[in-house]
C-alpha cells in the first residue's frame, strides 16, 4: 500500500530568511555533534526535527547514516550535506546536545542557543591525559572483574593506558581505524609477555584479554543492535560490520604477536 502524496505548501513569510538559516544552523549541527559523538541515527533525526519544529518550522525532512547527513527544510528550499569523517564515543557531549534540544523545545530562544551550541562545540570534554589514564583504570578494573590476581594490576594498567596511547596517537595521522586497533593491541600483547617474563605479571592471558577492553566496540555493538530494533537497517549493519572489524583488528594483533614468539 503505497503512501499519500507529498504536498507542497508556501513558505511561512512570518518567519524571517535570517531566523529560517539560524534553525537551520542550529539543527545541522547538533546533528553533526552528536554523530560525531556516537549517537544512534534514530536519536539524531529526531533531535534534527525537534529543533526545527520548536521553531516553527514544519516539512523538515533529515536523512542519517553514519558518515552522513542530509538535511531539508524543504518549504525555503534549504538543503545540506554533511560528511562525517572522524566518530567518537563522547556520552558527555551527546548529554550535553541532548541538554540543549530538550531546552529548546522548552522555548529556548534562538540567539542563546546558537550560543549555547557553540560552547558546546568549543568544550575541551576530555583532555588527552585522562583518556590514557582511563583506558589503564579500564584494564585495572577489568583485571579485577576477571578474577585476576593483584600482582598483575600493574601491568593490566600499563598495558592498557599504552594501548590507547598508541591508538589515539595513530588516529592524529590515519582515519583507518583498522591500523589503529591492530597496532595499539600489537603492544598490548607484547608489553603483556615483556611484564610476565620479567616478573611483574602472572596471568598473561589475563592481564592480555584485561588490556584490549579499552578498545572493545562495546558501545557500537550495542548502538548496531538498536538501530536495527528501531528499523534504521542500513545504520544497523554498517556499526555491526564495523564492530567486526574492530574485533579482527584486535584479533589479528594479538595473534601475530603468539605466532611469533
Amino acid at each position: 500500500m503505497s503512501g499519500e502524496l507529498e504536498v507542497i505548501e508556501a513558505p511561512d513569510k512570518v518567519l524571517g530568511e535570517d531566523f529560517v538559516r539560524d534553525v537551520f544552523y542550529i539543527a545541522v549541527n547538533c546533528g553533526k555533534m552528536l554523530l560525531e559523538s556516537g549517537a544512534e541515527t534514530y536519536r539524531i533525526e529526531d533531535t534534527m526535527l525537534r529543533i526545527a519544529s520548536s521553531y516553527g518550522i514544519e516539512n523538515a525532512q533529515v536523512f542519517v547514516t553514519p558518515t552522513v547527513i542530509i538535511f531539508s527544510l524543504n518549504d525555503y528550499a534549504l538543503t545540506q550535506t554533511v560528511r562525517i569523517d572522524e566518530r567518537a564515543n563522547n556520552l558527555e557531549k551527546i548529554m550535553s546536545v541532548n541538554e540543549l534540544s530538550r531546552r529548546i523545545s522548552a522555548g529556548l530562544p534562538l540567539k542563546q542557543a546558537i550560543s549555547r551550541l557553540e560552547m558546546i562545540h568549543n568544550t575541551d570534554f576530555f583532555p588527552f591525559w585522562l583518556v590514557v589514564l582511563s583506558g589503564g583504570a579500564i584494564g585495572f578494573l577489568f583485571l579485577l572483574l576477571f578474577d585476576g590476581v593483584v600482582a598483575d594490576l600493574p601491568a593490566a594498567f600499563i598495558a592498557g593506558a599504552g594501548g590507547v596511547l598508541i591508538m589515539e596517537g595513530i588516529q592524529r595521522y590515519t582515519r583507518v581505524k583498522f591500523f589503529t586497533e591492530f597496532f595499539a593491541s600489537l603492544y598490548i600483547a607484547i608489553a603483556s609477555i615483556i611484564l610476565v617474563n620479567n616478573g611483574f605479571g602472572v596471568m598473561l592471558d589475563t592481564i592480555i584479554i584485561a588490556g584490549v577492553m579499552p578498545l572493545v566496540p562495546g558501545v557500537l555493538i550495542t548502538n548496531a543492535i538498536r538501530e536495527m530494533i528501531r528499523g534504521h537497517l542500513m545504520a544497523g549493519v554498517i556499526k555491526g560490520a564495523e564492530a567486526g572489524l574492530t574485533a579482527i583488528a584486535i584479533g589479528a594483533g594479538v595473534g601475530l604477536v603468539f605466532l611469533l614468539v
